[in-house]
């Protein structure tokens, strides 16, 4: 068997895939910056143009790797979804949002084939936006607990995407699967460890998708790991660097994954990096731009 170079994988399109950098956009209040960080060096900056005043908070993330990234409104009294064109980072924002507002909604992506945006606070539907037309369509089969806020999102691509997790009444154990590319929803035999909401998660492509941090309701700095193919759930001895919820992740297959921001006692600008595949964990020198929580994320990378 051939290796694929560390930061150039093969997509099912056929394309050679680099990956490039992670961001975090967006966060509480009315905070529409975007926070870029190049890789492999982690460097950060800011792009000129930010996200759309209404967009900003409790925010779902899709990446098109090499094309473009996606943030979808999280709040109540939005539909909006913003997308940022790679390599230039220009903004526009799609003729067709969500179908309805979704708070506290999860993100899948398979990439350049399609980003879903599942659940939310009034919804447990799963909107699919189509690459390359970004045209949308609701599945058939939506989350298994219908209405869910805080829903944590992580991906396979051209396998599954999962959402774990939420609140619906209380915090859920439960991880649902969308098969690609039928998208036949299945659950979990093992779920979460613990109900949580509102944490965030990454993955490492082919290998496991990780949820990390949230309530429960208490905040917690735990972090569980999902392996692939199995779907078989561990814990990582080394968890977040505090207890902290309603944060954002960004994933680098094979390099690592990054969780930003969130609320401890207060907003934070911490990201904290979980090196592939030794899962061992490091804090940036450099964070986010500002304190802030309820953010979003995507990248540019599978």
């Amino acid at each position: 068997m051939s290796l694929i170079p560390l930061g150039i994988l093969a997509a099912s399109s056929g394309r050679a895939l680099t990956a490039v950098a992670g961001y975090f956009a967006g966060g509480y209040v009315s905070e529409t910056t975007v926070d870029k960080f190049s890789f492999p060096a982690e460097t950060r900056g800011t792009l000129g143009t930010g996200l759309t005043a209404g967009t900003n908070i409790g925010l779902s993330g899709i990446s098109n790797a090499n094309v473009a990234g996606y943030v979808a409104a999280g709040s109540s009294s939005f539909d909006n979804v913003d997308k940022f064109s790679f390599p230039s980072d220009s903004k526009s924002t799609l003729g067709t949002g969500l179908s309805t507002a979704k708070e506290g909604a999860a993100a899948m992506s398979n990439n350049a084939v399609a980003g879903y945006i599942a659940g939310g606070k009034t919804s447990g539907t799963v909107d699919k936006f189509a690459f390359p037309s970004d045209s949308r369509t609701t599945l058939g089969t939506g989350l298994s607990d219908g209405n869910r806020n805080g829903v944590m999102g992580f991906s396979n691509s051209d396998v599954a995407g999962y959402a774990a997790g939420g609140h619906n009444g209380s915090a859920l154990t439960v991880v649902n699967k969308f098969a690609f590319p039928g998208d036949t929803r299945t659950t979990l035999g093992t779920g979460l460890s613990n109900g949580t909401t509102y944490g965030s998660s990454f993955y490492d492509l082919g290998v496991a998708g990780y949820v990390a941090g949230g309530e429960t309701p208490s905040k917690v700095s735990t972090v569980n790991k999902f392996a692939f193919p199995s779907d078989s759930r561990s814990t990582l001895g080394t968890g977040l660097s505090a207890n902290r919820a309603l944060m954002a992740a960004m994933s680098n297959s094979s390099v690592g994954g990054y969780v930003g921001g969130g609320n401890e006692a207060s907003a934070v600008s911490t990201v904290d990096k979980f090196a592939f595949p030794s899962d061992t964990r490091s804090t940036l020198g450099t964070g986010l731009s500002s304190a802030r929580f309820i953010l979003g994320s995507f990248q540019d990378s599978l």
